[in-house]
């Protein structure tokens, strides 16, 4: 039996990524805690103009949502972004 028997599935899971505009540009939809919050708004504001540009941007966004993605922007919304939009769906 193979060792990694699960790597295929996972490969499907994430496949939608294949098209996406972020791929090689990581370092700007994460920020280290450290980083000032001018630095930080710089950063997303970089990547959500890169997400403005990705033919998967509805894709991403409702999977961030969708698994309570924690970090970075994803589908053009910060964390801070999600967690308000995540409020809302549960209050009303």
């Amino acid at each position: 039996m193979p060792r990694y028997k699960n790597l295929e599935p996972m490969a499907a899971f994430w496949s939608w990524r294949d098209g996406a505009a972020c791929i090689g540009h990581e370092d700007l939809f994460y920020s280290l805690e450290e980083e000032s919050k001018g630095a930080r708004r710089k950063k997303e504001d970089q990547a959500k103009a890169v997400c403005a540009t990705c033919p998967v941007f509805d894709t991403c966004r409702t999977f961030a949502l969708e698994t309570k993605e924690l970090y970075g922007v994803w589908g053009g919304l910060t964390e801070a972004e999600r967690h308000r939009i995540a409020g809302r769906h549960r209050t009303g």
